[in-house]
């Protein structure tokens, strides 16, 4: 068994975006020489997220109107007790807590074994400040 690990950092300019990092974790597969294993990817912020989905943007466009109702952005600290410590992103920890931490996809043949329109997302909801995802690849 051998494992490869990299670290993917995000610098994105929006409060709340997706970007598609399935190019990126596929090239990591190939570098890691594993054939048959599995690759974890996991955000390594509290306000940021890791999720599968399909690569469309009425549904990316539908993620961010439902996730804002879910928690809506309010800085002030009337609306959420967490903005009471000094922060202004209560809402960005429950959206990350919403749409998951990480993922694990199967490896076959040297690929991502992904059911249709499957793809790796990167959620940022609290952006303009860079952060990592861990990129941990496990097999043979």
């Amino acid at each position: 068994m051998k494992s490869f690990t990299e670290y993917l950092t995000f610098n994105l300019p929006a409060r709340m975006a997706f970007l598609n990092i399935t190019p990126q974790v596929e090239e990591i597969v190939r570098k890691s020489g594993v054939a048959e294993g599995l690759v974890l990817c996991n955000a390594m912020h509290i306000t940021a997220s890791v999720f599968i989905n399909d690569d469309e943007p009425g549904l990316h466009a539908d993620y961010k109107k439902w996730l804002e109702k879910l928690a809506p952005f309010d800085a002030s600290p009337q609306t959420y007790a967490h903005n009471r410590t000094g922060e202004d992103n209560a809402d960005a920890h429950m959206k990350r807590q919403v749409m998951g931490r990480e993922v694990v996809v199967a490896i076959t043949k040297g690929k991502l074994d992904f059911g249709p329109w499957e793809q790796i997302f990167y959620g940022e909801f609290d952006g303009r400040r860079p952060k990592r995802v861990l990129v941990k690849v496990i097999g043979e």
